[in-house]
């Protein structure tokens, strides 16, 4: 005689062998999602005190947290969270003059991978009166070593150390050059450009620029 197992015994024996298999069965981890972090700044030089916005956007978009490292004379880091649609804004203010590099940093989620943004660089001036000098002068030695010619692109300065650079900002051009000299001597004045300085910023001879140092 055949024996018939009931359908009661079979369903549960049914039961314990589905548990059995999803208990055995290797689970799987959703994968992080890869992210990207873009960054800007409303401008890349600001006059020591000033602000400077910094915006970003996080993809894919929603709420995540968001370091910023500034890099620099002054530096330190930032945290921000984004809005709904991944965007962020801080408002910094360089507490020292010098340059300055930034990134973000998407911080690392359960379901997201960290990202970098791009380096921004940015440059914070003071105020600062200059001259030039250069002819009549030519093949003559410099303090920190050479010769003045016309085409040397350098700055004389009474405190700083020979090779310092400078970044100057006169009516939005720049110039970065070396110290290469002494002076200058006259009173209320803090550099001497070489000529051919002056003519990279179109700086009339004598008068008040911006500078990074």
């Amino acid at each position: 005689m055949r024996f018939l197992m009931p359908a009661a015994a079979v369903a549960a024996l049914l039961t314990i062998g589905a548990g059995l298999a999803s208990a055995t069965a290797p689970k799987h981890r959703r994968a992080r999602v890869a992210s990207h972090v873009s960054l800007h700044v409303s401008r890349h030089g600001v006059l020591g005190g000033g602000k400077v916005i910094v915006r970003g956007r996080v993809r894919p978009r929603g709420a995540h947290r968001v370091k910023l490292v500034f890099r620099g004379a002054d530096g330190g880091i930032a945290t921000t969270a984004t809005r709904p649609n991944g965007s962020f804004t801080l408002r910094w203010s360089p507490g020292r003059i010098g340059a300055y590099s930034l990134r973000a940093y998407g911080v690392h989620e359960r379901r997201m991978r960290g990202s970098t943004s791009v380096a921004r660089h940015l440059t914070a001036y003071r105020e600062a009166a200059a001259s030039y000098y250069g002819p009549g002068l030519y093949g003559g030695g410099l303090a920190c070593g050479g010769t003045l010619e016309p085409g040397t692109l350098g700055v004389a300065s009474k405190t700083l150390p020979c090779g310092s650079k400078v970044t100057f900002l006169y009516r939005g051009q720049t110039v970065t050059v070396p110290v290469v000299d002494r002076g200058p001597y006259v009173a209320g004045r803090d550099f001497d450009l070489t000529a051919a300085t002056r003519e990279r910023l179109g700086f009339p001879g004598v008068g008040v620029l911006l500078s990074s140092r």
